[in-house]
């Protein structure tokens, strides 16, 4: 028995480490901010039950992940071998059942974290989520699809509170999404200079969403103006060196910075939004989510 031990705790890490690339777990960092931006907007603090709402978000990002490797299954076995399933480390069967396992946790944790009107957003956003995945990815509708989805999961944060509010938040993340989703198509093949110009541009109009309009003090517009700096400094310059020559390695690095990037942007909203102690934590897991993509991808 003891000598089956060693192997045991092995195996179990393996799995444990298949799953982990199968949803991305490293990038969920990226989308806790979405509802924590979205409640800033929208005058709502994220404390008691509705701290349940970033992870209802979590959920639902892992569902999408575990759904797009098991969409591209047959395409990845030829391009990305390595990755869970064509490698034979998760089985097809269980990464759609992760997804939908993930898919009703998120849509229970939406509810008992925002109730009714939360609940009401969630559906919407797990359609979405599915939608890209199994129908709009790889058409000329999927990265619009894909900022859909991001959008939603901000108004999530917003339910309960003053929608309204939101929506120019949820349009920032939402064109930065659109961006990156359509630049990210290259990561393989290389891509175009007309994608990374667009996603460019995205940037710029995400940057200036978020730090413009009212804030509560003079404070809030200097964290919001250095956090939307160092968002539209990084993003910006990936996706200009893409754009400059689109190689496959190029678009790759600028597809992860855009992921990443997300944090800042995050973090800039709620910034301007009065939220400063949110907006630092935020900003502080941008670092780690940056360590941890060593490890397991976030593309």
């Amino acid at each position: 028995m003891t000598s089956r031990s060693p192997r045991t705790r092995r195996t179990r890490r393996a799995r444990l480490r298949a799953l982990a690339e199968l949803v991305r777990a490293p990038a969920a960092l990226t989308v806790l901010g979405d509802t924590v931006a979205g409640a800033a907007a929208a005058g709502v603090p994220v404390r008691g039950r509705r701290l349940l709402l970033p992870l209802a978000s979590v959920s639902l990002y892992w569902a999408g992940m575990a759904l797009n490797d098991w969409s591209d299954r047959r395409l990845d076995a030829v391009e990305r071998p390595e990755r869970p399933i064509p490698s034979g480390r998760v089985s097809a069967g269980a990464a759609l059942a992760t997804g939908g396992a993930l898919t009703a946790a998120g849509l229970g944790l939406a509810r008992l974290g925002g109730g009714r009107r939360a609940g009401r957003i969630a559906a919407p956003l797990a359609a979405a989520v599915w939608a890209y995945d199994l129908v709009l990815k790889g058409t000329p509708a999927g990265p619009a699809g894909m900022a859909a989805c991001r959008a939603l999961d901000v108004l999530l944060g917003a339910a309960g509170g003053r929608v309204r509010g939101a929506l120019p938040a949820a349009a920032a993340l939402g064109t930065h999404t659109l961006g990156v989703t359509a630049l990210s198509g290259g990561e393989v093949r290389g891509g175009s200079r007309a994608a990374a110009t667009a996603a460019l541009a995205g940037t710029a109009v995400s940057a200036g969403v978020a730090v413009a309009g009212p804030t509560r003090s003079r404070p809030h517009r200097l964290a919001a103006l250095a956090l939307g700096a160092g968002y539209a400094g990084t993003v910006g310059a990936a996706q200009l060196a893409a754009a400059e020559r689109p190689a496959a390695g190029r678009v790759r690095a600028a597809t992860a910075a855009g992921i990443h990037g997300m944090v800042p942007l995050q973090a800039s909203l709620v910034a301007r939004h009065g939220a400063l102690p949110a907006a630092a934590v935020l900003a502080g897991a941008l670092p780690l989510a940056r360590r941890l993509a060593r490890r397991v991808s976030p593309t």
